[in-house]
């Protein structure tokens, strides 16, 4: 994991490789157990609404519990290709309007109006689950490329749910150093000027 101090303010931190990003999600049971099996999301996931990835596994953490809340009980880790991953990024509008970034309020507007992908940047979190300045990237995929998320982006889809929950137990025990030797290894990831400049000012 990178480290979380002094950190940019808006900066997309993930775990990669040089033709795939790592993305969580978290579910229940009856939406994980046959993606994992299938390596691929199935019935009951929906292709109907909308669903959001995010890179940041503490900032998913905060997110779900650690796999405690109702609903969100198991944790995927999603490995997507980057071709994939940059063509949702370059078609995001910002869930906020941001000035720099579009003309004006109606220019935002009239943008989110037909969105197919959204962004929000969200507070990153740290180990012991405290709030950061810096702010990881959520990405909401709309139905519209819902279908090229899990026919043709996905490569792998692993439940980590086991290692988050023996996580959550070294933290509650005051062993955060051996928490953290479960973390995945997150840096920067550099964006294409383009892309970028609809993510922030």
């Amino acid at each position: 994991m990178a480290n979380t101090n002094n950190l940019p303010l808006h900066q997309v931190r993930a775990d990669y490789d040089r033709t795939t990003i790592v993305v969580y999600q978290a579910y229940r049971a009856e939406i994980a157990e046959p993606a994992v099996r299938a390596q691929r999301f199935v019935e009951p996931f929906s292709l109907n609404r909308m669903t959001w990835i995010k890179p940041s596994f503490l900032w998913m953490m905060g997110r779900c519990g650690w796999a405690r809340k109702p609903g969100q009980e198991r944790v995927l880790a999603v490995r997507i290709t980057r071709e994939g991953w940059e063509s949702a990024l370059s078609q995001a509008v910002l869930t906020s309007f941001e000035r720099g970034v579009y003309t004006d309020r109606e220019d935002w507007e009239r943008q989110i109006k037909h969105a197919r992908v959204n962004v929000q940047w969200d507070p990153e979190r740290t180990l012991s689950g405290g709030v950061l300045d810096a702010r990881a990237i959520q990405v909401g995929l709309s139905r519209h490329v819902i279908g090229d998320y899990v026919d043709s982006w996905t490569t792998e889809i692993r439940d980590i749910t086991p290692t988050v929950r023996k996580m959550a137990e070294l933290i509650k025990e005051g062993r955060k150093d051996r928490a953290a030797e479960h973390l995945p290894k997150e840096r920067p990831y550099d964006l294409p000027p383009h892309i970028a400049q609809r993510l922030y000012r």
